[in-house]
């Protein structure tokens, strides 16, 4: 999954912990990360296990109880879904620094998740799907914006059991990326889509009623509003708001926004939301020549990123028509749901995470500066599409063989996600640290949508031409940014 990182390891004897006065603990950790761990377990089971069946249910046609829409739009329409989430996260980090704290956004988002997947569930056709993705994309962003938080408002600034903390938090994103396919998509292939889309709604309320139930326990800064927006303002931002819905209502009216151009225009968002927010840094008088050095060395970090999750988010659509079209998905006489192929990566992240960061702390010092691991996780992206090559001229692909992709997929992702976000946070102005986050979920949103984009230009017929094109491009700008690594280091002044 995009947003994992490293696997636990053996946490620290806990130090006193002054948000825990009954001393019970939760693996070593403040005893609320349960609550948030299982909050998160259960979000991302319905997260991925909707999207992995999202795809096949647009394009199946109707009589095999999908919508019947054409594979080239329904690709392009998960892929602008995807992207779309991320930009709604900028939408979450206002609303809970601004108006209502990050306990109340994270628990509004997730009534807001569920009941996007009822909706999906119950009501049928395209009206169904519309409220559905809406409803789950603005949640997930507001949930994406503020879980995170959470986790680190339970720890003391140096509290040792701070990484470790955040370990087991994104253990509980892989365990949910990984069953949420294998469920959801085993009940679609038995008993259809709305079912596999309704086990995906109570997934999301069980986690929200147990965070319902604990949330209580959360310490009091979990509640407050960082920086109040004066009731002077409402009126504004109001007015903004209802004009940017009636803007978009109108697009949708006259037909300048459709199914086939909306992953474009996610993608036209997101590039123009980074132009603007790096020049508002760039051009800022609150920062120091050093943090704009800092700045201008997160842009080709920025390409890198959208460059990566262009492909690795295909995933979720080419490899979802993959899977259903050219793979082998019989396993002694049974056919293997289409939707399981996107659980290889997370089991494959909960398998090699420990072992990457085992790695990286025994080279220390000496381990890839964050560029070049950019550069390395950006050739095995290329390298991973390269691998579909000796295939194409095979009517069946083994299951294995793709699995073996996904494995190089995954070591190119351990090699960016859990270093990209954090590399954000340290190269980030002091007066714009919320900036230069919206900066790096931008660069995902415009990856995830240009991989829905793209998806469009894939065919069975041209497969070789597909993954060959990407693949090398793919692996050229890897090298490129190998070249420049050093470059890149000099510009981050001191941030390793």
């Amino acid at each position: 999954m995009n947003d994992s990182g490293p696997l636990p390891t053996a946490p620290a004897a806990p130090p006193a912990d002054a948000h825990n006065p009954s001393g019970k603990t939760f693996f070593g950790q403040p005893r609320p990360l349960a609550n948030l761990f299982s909050v998160e377990t259960w979000e991302r089971f319905s997260f991925y296990g909707m999207q992995g069946i999202l795809a096949i249910y647009m394009y199946f046609q109707v009589a095999e109880g999908g919508l019947g829409i054409s594979k080239s739009v329904a690709t392009g329409i998960v892929g602008a879904y995807g992207g779309a989430v991320y930009v709604f996260c900028i939408l979450g980090a206002l609303v809970s620094d601004r108006l209502v704290g990050p306990e109340r956004t994270l628990f509004f988002s997730g009534a807001l998740i569920m009941v996007g997947h009822i909706a999906l569930a119950l009501l049928p056709g395209v009206p169904g799907l519309v409220v559905g993705l809406l409803c789950v994309a603005i949640g997930s962003g507001g949930l994406k914006a503020t879980a995170a938080t959470l986790v680190g408002s339970l720890y003391e600034v140096n509290d040792a059991r701070r990484d470790a903390g955040f370990s087991i938090y994104y253990m509980g994103v892989n365990i949910g990326g990984l069953f949420g396919p294998l469920l959801t998509g085993l009940l679609q292939k038995e008993w259809g889509f709305h079912l596999g889309f309704g086990l995906a709604a109570v997934g999301m309320a069980i986690g929200l009623t147990q965070y319902a139930l604990t949330r209580r326990n959360l310490p009091a800064t979990a509640s407050r509003v960082p920086d109040p927006l004066p009731a002077g303002k409402y009126p504004l931002w109001i007015s903004v708001a209802l004009f940017a819905v009636l803007l978009v209502g109108g697009l949708v009216l006259t037909g300048a926004i459709t199914p086939a151009n909306l992953a474009g225009i996610v993608v036209g968002i997101s590039a123009v939301g980074a132009i603007v927010l790096f020049a508002l840094l760039l051009t800022s008088s609150k920062i120091t020549a050093d943090e704009r050095s800092r700045v201008i060395a997160f842009i080709p970090m920025f390409i890198g990123t959208a460059a990566f999750f262009a492909l690795f988010q295909q995933q979720f659509t080419v490899i979802t028509l993959y899977s259903d079209t050219r793979m082998n998905r019989s396993v002694l006489g049974w056919e293997m749901p289409i939707s399981w192929v996107q659980s290889f990566n997370p089991f494959f992240i909960i398998v090699l995470a420990p072992i990457f960061a085992a790695l990286w702390t025994k080279l220390g010092p000496r381990q890839p500066t964050t560029p070049a691991k950019f550069g390395l996780g950006i050739i095995l992206m290329g390298a991973a599409f390269v691998l579909f090559l000796p295939m194409v001229p095979f009517a069946s692909v083994p299951v294995l063989w793709v699995a073996m992709i996904m494995l190089v997929a995954t070591m190119g992702e351990l090699s960016i996600s859990p270093v990209g976000l954090s590399l954000a946070t340290r190269l980030a102005p002091s007066a714009f640290p919320v900036m230069m986050m919206a900066l790096y979920n931008l660069s995902v949103a415009l990856g995830t949508a240009l991989s829905g984009s793209l998806a469009g230009f894939y065919s069975a017929e041209n497969e070789g031409a597909y993954f060959g094109t990407l693949g090398a491009v793919t692996i050229g700008i890897g090298v490129l940014m190998l070249l420049i690594a050093r470059p890149i280091g000099r510009g981050m002044r001191g941030v390793r």
